[in-house]
């Protein structure tokens, strides 16, 4: 069913539902949920992330070997600007902030981008990433999803990681493993 281009309630669920699907996304790759990451793709997607470029298949493949070594990963989005092409097509552009945690093991590759170039061997790594996602939005079967992602590049920064991330002993600390406190309280609510 086609919904009418013009109507301010319509264009309201249209948002809040792209937003979702956004937030649906950078939660599916903080938590390492790539049911989740996919679910915010049509099955026939394209992404340009930077290094990788192509189908949604390949970019959960790509996610999923770049994600082993990352410790923890904080996606932060804002300044989110939603454009109505037609009832079924909308851009978007986010932009977003990317703090991630690299273990020692997978440190090494990202020695080059480090600030001075200097990494002592079995050290953690931090990177920060900042730039927007253009995505154009599609409409079908009652869902908003990312029909083609191109993501900015604005800002890349590395640098050795404190020890420990520089967080207290008796902090609760993001888990990537499925039992996040935000997965487990999901659990006990029965969310879906």
């Amino acid at each position: 069913m086609r919904r009418p281009i013009h109507g301010s309630a319509t264009r309201d669920i249209d948002r809040r539902a792209i937003e979702d699907c956004l937030l649906r996304y950078v939660r599916g790759v903080d938590r390492r949920n790539w049911d989740l990451v996919r679910s915010a793709y049509h099955v026939d997607a394209h992404d340009d992330h930077g290094n990788y470029k192509g189908s949604i298949d390949g970019f959960i493949e790509s996610l999923i070997a770049r994600h082993a070594t990352v410790e923890q990963s904080m996606h932060v989005v804002s300044n989110l600007t939603i454009e109505f092409a037609g009832p079924d097509s909308a851009l978007l552009e986010a932009y977003f902030i990317c703090h991630q945690r690299i273990s020692p093991e997978g440190a090494a590759a990202y020695a080059a981008f480090v600030r001075g170039g200097v990494l002592v061997p079995g050290q953690a790594v931090e990177t920060e990433v900042v730039g927007r996602y253009v995505d154009r939005m599609a409409l079908r079967g009652g869902a908003w999803r990312i029909q083609h992602r191109t993501v900015v590049f604005e800002v890349y920064r590395a640098h050795p990681a404190a020890a420990g991330g520089g967080l207290g002993a008796n902090w609760t600390v993001s888990r990537r493993d499925g039992n996040d406190p935000l997965e487990i309280a999901r659990r006990e609510l029965n969310l879906p």
